[in-house]
């Protein structure tokens, strides 16, 4: 046999030990894995109490993950994603009546119908809740901004409903703090609570838009109430039939109980000095006048 043969007869020889090694190790590790585990069966059974622990924080640590917000891979492609930041809706997909109101005041103030849309839905939904005629709520926004969201008054009245944020910081604290005075959605929200304030305050419809509008003597709104009330006819108008009286026509008393079930708070005292009457005004103009 020549050197070469026994080299190799050699390493066969020791691949063949070093297989039968590893073959050996194999069957023994298995055969102590299995007794791990036939160890554990026999002890959760003799043991419920650590088999009902082993569930359990199996099933928090399941819960966990489940919960655990996914990350997104880019902040940006976050903004992306559709959210409740869209503000419009088609109007087509609103009730017929709330339908028509938001085709008749995209052609009246020059204002997309879908933005529309999602306003007049949330202003029937609010005045729900609030007990306030839907198409009120709509007739104070069209007075007031015409519908634009960022429409600010000399006075600091801001948004649709020129709510005089500075004085309703509170309001928009919850909701995000004063800036969201600007997000359409969240003005008309704060909006409606200081006029539900005001009607209950005054007793009446017509007295708390005067409250609203910041006039406390009633020969003071500049006909404020009026214009409020007229446009509120229109609209009830326009949801009941598709089609408003002209705006030249003389418009009759509003079908409206402007009596409201509260009883009317007191009335301010009045100041002593004229840095008094200045001060005791900005807390009854609930929103400065507009400019008509």
């Amino acid at each position: 046999m020549t050197a070469t043969e026994k080299m190799v007869s050699g390493l066969r020889s020791v691949a063949a030990t070093v297989a039968h090694g590893l073959v050996h190790l194999t069957h023994n590790g298995f055969a102590l894995l299995g007794l791990a585990v036939a160890m554990a069966v026999i002890a959760l059974t003799a043991r419920p109490d650590l088999r009902m622990a082993g569930e359990s924080r199996l099933a928090d640590w399941l819960l966990a993950r489940q919960a655990a917000p996914a990350e997104p891979a880019d902040p940006a492609e976050d903004l992306l994603e559709p959210s409740e930041r869209t503000l419009a809706l088609n109007p087509q997909e609103l009730p017929k009546e709330q339908a028509r109101v938001a085709y008749w005041l995209s052609k009246k103030y020059r204002v997309a119908p879908e933005p529309l849309g999602l306003l007049v839905a949330e202003a029937f939904e609010l005045g729900t809740r609030a007990k306030l005629d839907p198409t009120l709520i709509l007739a104070v926004m069209a007075i007031e901004s015409r519908f634009n969201p960022f429409a600010q008054s000399p006075m600091g009245a801001q948004g649709l409903m020129q709510v005089m944020t500075r004085v309703h910081t509170d309001k928009y604290e919850p909701m995000g703090g004063k800036l969201t005075a600007f997000d359409p959605v969240t003005n008309l929200r704060v909006g409606v609570k200081v006029l539900q304030e005001c009607i209950a305050r005054a007793g009446s419809v017509e007295g708390g838009l005067r409250f609203y509008v910041g006039a406390s003597d009633p020969e003071q709104d500049g006909g404020y109430a009026d214009k409020v009330l007229a446009e509120h006819y229109r609209l009830r108008q326009v949801a009941a039939t598709g089609r408003a009286v002209p705006a030249t026509q003389a418009v009759p008393a509003p079908l409206l109980s402007t009596k409201a079930q509260v009883k009317p708070a007191p009335a301010p005292a009045a100041p002593a000095s004229g840095a008094g009457t200045q001060a005791a005004a900005e807390k009854v103009a609930l929103l400065s006048p507009s400019e008509f």
